[in-house]
């Protein structure tokens, strides 16, 4: 399978070599460290497959990384022996040595090495960056230890398959990763919160919880089975209700779409591999990977006043995108998805007002999915934009000043807005402290322009409206995919997609077991019962792994006093319970939005 990381490599920075490792700081000791052991890990390749061709090693976040292209397909043992190769060259605190050389140099040196002769090619200086320790030798801009002896803790991890320079058309190499901290303490704990992620893994879970799988027949499109669509539902049901209370028109536009829309968008020139494209009638159309474009034909097929402003149109109908086979992971990179997606039409006197029940509709949904506290970024304007940078500095600066007026701190994300508007980010630190980008809020100067749109203002002229693109959970399928790590399929209960599981004791329990489950249903709750023949343990215990918020087992006693005996997926035994004062109780925490707790007997 090709590697996830999408992390780019930091070959572009140059480091002060002449400055003593001891006396730089911590932040650049450990980028120090992981660039060295990228080579060092090299050196142990090359020992080990002396016909083995190297592309690049960057360190990265929490480690490192090497190419390369391998006579064999690497296996977990080959991993073991070339980390104890590496830790004999860390014990011989062999010197790493840099220097510029000529790029005629390079090719001598690096001449059975197509990979290299490559990047030096790319390079436009006259003279290219040249680093040794030992026999070992590479092409490198610098930055590393003085020796191999100062790189601190670490382990390899695993290998992947990775194009060379990220191109599905170009050899797929062959990645190792490794970690590294400065001590061994912090590798440990960095290495258990790994494992913590993979328990977690959203596809594993998907799998045992029997909520979804992904097809080769239909590369990034998720099957969602009853219990995961019940579940994705779930969502969009949630956020519909917000609508009328917020104020939204919920719309349905075209799937396909001549693909002068994205013309006049800007979104073909720029990202032009976006598309599927097809031809009918003679004309180009593509599949919709945005709503955008489509909203902003509707707004221009009614002539508003600015009495009936604002319009805020919401849609949640299926978006695709032509990802790359090689960054699709799981729910969260996929080709085909749904957004809980809104823009808002509307005059720049009314901008402030709008911004704020954005933010406030922003709290509200957060805190019913119980996310904490969010960190807010504003992306400011990239490289390839549109629009004029007047419109764009305007824009950046009422971002920043409606944050801060919403009570939120923020970080600028310099260069990383949207190509027709700056954004507001909100990131979230999930159970075990990863951070995710969620919603985005962006204040867009330009679209509307592109297509023409007016509104008749007091003056009873034409005037062009501000546009505002919100959505809140973003894709629902990458929410859902970072929701259930987060909460390792422990969800809610108003969102379970099994709500409770009637456990009979014997064959004889399960007719009171059904008309337990129907008094509970006629409420609205989603209740099985498990009339397998299997012990009552091991019936609990399999609700349990499902992650069923309840459990209610029936029995002699349980029948005789309609009543269950209540148990919570941790495993608490919450006594008898009368059947309706459950539903009672259940019904309460699902309309509530509450966590799960004891209920009362």
């Amino acid at each position: 399978m090709a590697d996830q990381e999408t992390q780019p490599p930091r070959e572009d920075q140059v480091h002060d070599d002449e400055t003593p490792f001891a006396a730089l700081p911590a932040e650049e000791r450990l980028f120090r460290m992981r660039h060295s052991a990228a080579h060092v890990l090299a050196e142990a390749v090359l020992e080990m497959f002396p016909e083995a061709k190297y592309a690049i090693g960057p360190p990265i976040e929490h480690g490192f990384y090497y190419d390369f292209d391998l006579p064999q397909p690497l296996v977990p043992d080959d991993l073991e022996k070339l980390e104890a190769r590496m830790r004999q060259s860390v014990k011989a605190d062999l010197p790493i040595h840099g220097e510029q050389i000529s790029k005629g140099r390079a090719r001598e040196v690096f001449a059975n090495q197509p990979y290299k002769l490559e990047l030096i090619d790319d390079i436009e200086d006259d003279t290219v960056g040249y680093f040794r320790h030992g026999e070992f030798q590479d092409l490198c801009r610098g930055g590393h230890t003085d020796s191999t002896g100062q790189i601190g803790a670490f382990k390899l991890t695993h290998s992947a398959g990775a194009y060379w320079r990220g191109d599905e058309h170009k050899p797929m190499l062959q990645r190792i990763y490794g970690a590294l901290y400065p001590t061994q303490e912090d590798l440990d704990a960095y290495l258990q919160s790994v494992e913590e992620a993979q328990r977690r893994d959203h596809r594993r879970l998907g799998r045992e919880l029997d909520l979804f799988h992904l097809d080769p027949i239909s590369p990034g499109s998720p099957f969602f089975h009853p219990k995961g669509a019940t579940l994705y539902n779930g969502l969009v049901e949630y956020v519909r209700e917000l609508y009328p209370r917020y104020g939204y028109d919920e719309v349905i536009t075209p799937l396909i779409f001549n693909t002068d829309i994205f013309r006049t968008s800007g979104h073909y020139d720029l990202f032009p591999d976006m598309y599927k494209m097809m031809t009918g009638d003679d004309v180009e159309v593509g599949v919709k990977p945005m709503n955008c474009p489509g909203h902003c034909v509707l707004f221009d097929s009614t002539l508003y006043s600015y009495r009936d402003l604002p319009i805020r149109f919401a849609e949640f109908t299926r978006l695709h995108r032509n990802e790359r086979s090689g960054v699709l992971h799981g729910l969260t990179r996929v080709r085909s998805f749904s957004q809980d997606d809104s823009h808002i039409f509307c005059t720049p006197e009314q901008l402030d007002e709008e911004m704020a029940r954005v933010f406030e509709m922003v709290r509200e949904v957060y805190r019913d999915l119980a996310l904490g506290e969010v960190e807010v970024r504003i992306a400011t304007r990239p490289e390839r934009f549109v629009g004029n940078p007047e419109d764009w500095d305007h824009a950046e600066e009422l971002l920043k000043e409606l944050v801060s007026k919403a009570g939120w701190s923020y970080e600028i994300a310099e260069g990383e807005g949207a190509f027709y508007a700056p954004k507001v980010e909100f990131h979230f630190r999930d159970a075990i402290g990863r951070s995710w980008q969620l919603g985005t809020v962006q204040i867009d100067m330009a679209m509307a322009t592109r297509f023409g749109l007016r509104y008749i203002g007091s003056d009873g002229e034409e005037h062009t409206p501000v546009m505002i693109h919100r959505a809140i959970l973003g894709s629902l399928e990458r929410f859902l995919g970072v929701y259930i790590e987060h909460t390792e399929g422990r969800f809610p209960l108003w969102l379970a997609p099994v709500q409770a599981v009637v456990v009979p004791i014997a064959d004889r329990h399960i007719e009171y077991a059904q008309s337990v489950q129907r008094e509970l249903r006629q409420r609205g709750l989603r209740v099985e019962v498990d009339a397998s023949g299997e012990r009552m343990g091991a019936k609990i215990r399999k609700a349990q792994l499902q992650k069923v918020p309840y459990m209610l087992v029936v029995g002699d006693r349980e029948a005789e006093a309609g009543a269950v005996a209540l148990r919570d997926r941790s495993g608490d035994d919450l006594g008898a319970v009368p059947v309706f004062q459950v539903g009672d109780r259940m019904v309460d925490e699902r309309d509530s939005r509450t966590s799960q707790a004891p209920i009362d007997a």
